[in-house]
């Protein structure tokens, strides 16, 4: 039987690479350049900087992992994507250099599943090639998590589609070439067979960003989450994405390995956190004692560490149950399901201690903390409401049980022990009768 929790040392090897790289040429990109200038092609930054790195990247064989061969990737499955990621999620820029940063790896997912020969070459190739971005259109602003709520639609007028609607927190709208927008097609079935999703291309006329909206801290109307508004926007037939009420399949083939990524990178980020932790515990005194030495800093360490060691566990499990299994199953929803929950509360945990210890420092702008701490709160929502989940995870749970029958359930002692009883009868007779 093989049970093993040890890395082949070809690709390890990989891995110590990406993680000298990442710490000596990628880090210092989060230092001097803002988070959204990861997305803005256009500006000096990419051509100087980014394309050389990533030239390396593709010389090592790792670009675009998540993608197969035909696409120029490794066709890697989650299990090893998710040891990449787990050091890439220490950078911002780390995904990008590696072509592997959402939403653009997810759009480029299911282009390379669901996309026509002319789609791929007009969209596929260039956003592969690191030369365009993209973007992804599916929250809307009065429905939240639930697309039964939906309201922006798609009309067939000749040959066009007629696009109307909202759209809350496209991601790097202002930036994409690109936007896959999932629209309601038919209103009179439900929508997770009445949904479709299209390839709209961001200056086609009759789209309208109302604003632009950041996270927590940035500067009003610096973010890069697009509150869109599409006026009657038309794009030809030939944009649509897979056939016509295939929206929501879509969505969720582009969703389950995202969430598996994000969670990975979320070990890579609660990583940094904890050790800053064990540094600033190591190197401070406080009434004549390093802080390492008093006990609730130890438990603050020995906690954090317990916590980032299950998650860790917990999803390189789940990426090892997509690859056996496939995401589709049973199983692949439960383990996706609960790295989803769980990593929002790990990284609020962990980060939070590490800022604790770190004092006035912790919750200043001088170190990465407090952006890590609301980066927790994010991902308590990204991809869908960590309540959702816990749905998800207590259905697929419960399907494995059924229900008792009779008055008591079935670790009853009264019953267990009038059965085990009649079984041994006759040592226990003898029990008795030797007293």
């Amino acid at each position: 039987m093989a049970w093993d929790f040890s890395t082949e040392p070809e690709f390890q090897e990989k891995l110590d690479w990406i993680a000298q790289f990442v710490k000596e040429e990628v880090e210092p990109l989060d230092l001097a350049f803002p988070g959204h200038l990861i997305y803005d092609k256009q500006h000096p930054v990419h051509a100087e900087v980014v394309k050389p790195l990533q030239q390396q990247v593709k010389e090592r064989d790792l670009w675009a992992c998540h993608l197969g061969p035909d696409l120029g990737g490794k066709g890697y499955g989650q299990l090893k994507l998710g040891l990449m990621n787990e050091i890439l999620g220490r950078s911002s820029w780390g995904p990008s250099i590696f072509g592997a940063q959402a939403p653009d790896s997810g759009n480029a997912e299911i282009l390379a599943h669901y996309g026509t020969p002319e789609q791929k070459e007009r969209y596929l190739e260039p956003l592969l090639d690191g030369r365009i971005a993209s973007s992804y259109s599916m929250t809307e602003p009065q429905a939240g998590a639930d697309p039964k709520q939906f309201t922006c639609r798609a009309y067939k007028d000749g040959d066009d589609w007629a696009i109307s609607g909202e759209k809350w927190f496209s991601s790097n709208f202002r930036y994409a070439t690109f936007a896959v927008v999932m629209v309601i097609t038919d209103p009179d079935v439900p929508v997770y067979q009445g949904s479709s999703m299209f390839l709209v291309p961001t200056d086609t006329p009759g789209i309208e960003i109302v604003r632009n909206v950041g996270l927590m801290g940035e500067a009003e109307g610096e973010g890069s989450h697009g509150y869109i508004r599409y006026h009657d926007v038309r794009v030809p037939a030939d944009h649509l994405l897979g056939g016509e009420g295939q929206g929501f399949v879509i969505a969720q083939t582009r969703l389950g390995g995202g969430r598996i990524h994000h969670a990975m990178r979320t070990v890579g980020v609660c990583q940094r956190a904890f050790d800053m932790m064990c540094e600033r515990a190591l190197s401070r005194v406080t009434q004549d004692e390093v802080l390492a030495r008093k006990q609730m800093v130890q438990e603050a360490i020995a906690d954090s560490w317990i916590q980032l060691q299950q998650f860790r566990l917990q999803v390189l499990h789940a990426a090892w149950i997509l690859d056996n299994q496939g995401g589709a199953s049973s199983e692949g929803r439960t383990a996706i399901a609960g790295v989803k929950v769980a990593m929002a509360d790990v990284m609020h945990d962990v980060v939070y201690r590490s800022m604790h210890l770190h004092g006035s420092l912790g919750v200043s702008n001088e170190l990465p903390l407090g952006g890590m701490l609301v980066g927790s709160v994010a991902l308590g929502l990204a991809d869908g409401p960590t309540e959702v989940h816990k749905v998800t995870i207590a259905r697929q749970v419960l399907k494995k049980y059924k229900a008792v029958d009779g008055l008591w359930p079935t670790e009853h002692l009264p019953e267990r022990r009038a059965a085990a009883r009649k079984r041994f009868a006759h040592l226990l007779d003898l029990e008795l009768g030797n007293l």
